[in-house]
């Protein structure tokens, strides 16, 4: 993202790109929560599968654009869940076509409880601005090295703030134990996807660098997450 003559800001089809591919798989990640499927012995969200990516994405926004461009991007995903759960309620309320029999299918998905959308919004900001906030902070104290060890521990600490927010929310009255089981396998599965994933990862962003020429540390700015049209 660049600033024109005019004073005005530009942004570049590759930053466009991440932010279009982090909002469809945050709301991607929503609607698959509904599917439930065993890992061996465990039961997990089908939001697993696809969640983690938009943490990925997230480090690399903030590795080469800088926490002020990731701080929009995550307000952007923030706005557009929000729309698509508002809407989704609107769509369940319109009468249905006689012939249609996918009512209770359509509700089963989109029907979700309020509190567990409150939940899953609060979680995704706080554990996304957390992520990136860590990333940030972390990349100028280490002069830019160490991008693996930085991405897997911006991933911890985010991850780690979700749960703590979505489950209690989510889940409550829900025994402690099994409430701290479930948390610790989501936070340990999703981490070791970034893991798995972080030689691709590790080539996004020295492309990205290179293609942008840009390389962004974030020294001397505010990291208020309300601030978000300082760019």
């Amino acid at each position: 993202m660049k600033q024109n003559a005019d004073g005005g800001h530009t942004v570049s089809v590759s930053f466009m790109l991440m932010a279009i591919v982090f909002n469809v798989c945050l709301i991607a990640s929503n609607l698959f929560e509904t599917k439930l499927f065993m890992a061996g012995t465990l039961a997990l969200t089908g939001g697993v599968i696809i969640f983690p990516v938009s943490y990925i994405i997230n480090d690399c926004l903030v590795e080469v654009y800088g926490y002020r461009k990731a701080r929009l991007v995550i307000w952007t995903g923030f706005v557009m869940n929000f729309f698509i759960v508002a809407t989704a309620q609107i769509v369940r309320l319109l009468p249905a076509a006689p012939f249609w029999d996918g009512g209770p299918h359509f509700d089963y998905v989109f029907a979700m409880a309020p509190r567990v959308t409150l939940a899953s919004m609060l979680a995704f900001f706080c554990g996304s601005t957390v992520n990136a906030w860590i990333m940030s902070r972390m990349k100028v104290a280490s002069g830019g090295r160490r991008f693996s060890v930085r991405a897997i521990v911006s991933s911890i600490g985010g991850e780690t703030v979700d749960s703590l927010i979505f489950f209690p929310i989510a889940f409550f009255g829900l025994a402690a134990r099994e409430m701290i089981t479930l948390m610790i396998t989501q936070i340990v599965l999703k981490t070791l996807y970034e893991i798995i994933i972080l030689p691709v990862t590790n080539v996004v962003v020295r492309r990205l660098k290179k293609f942008e020429n840009l390389d962004t540390f974030d020294k001397s700015i505010s990291y208020n997450p309300f601030r978000i049209f300082d760019l």
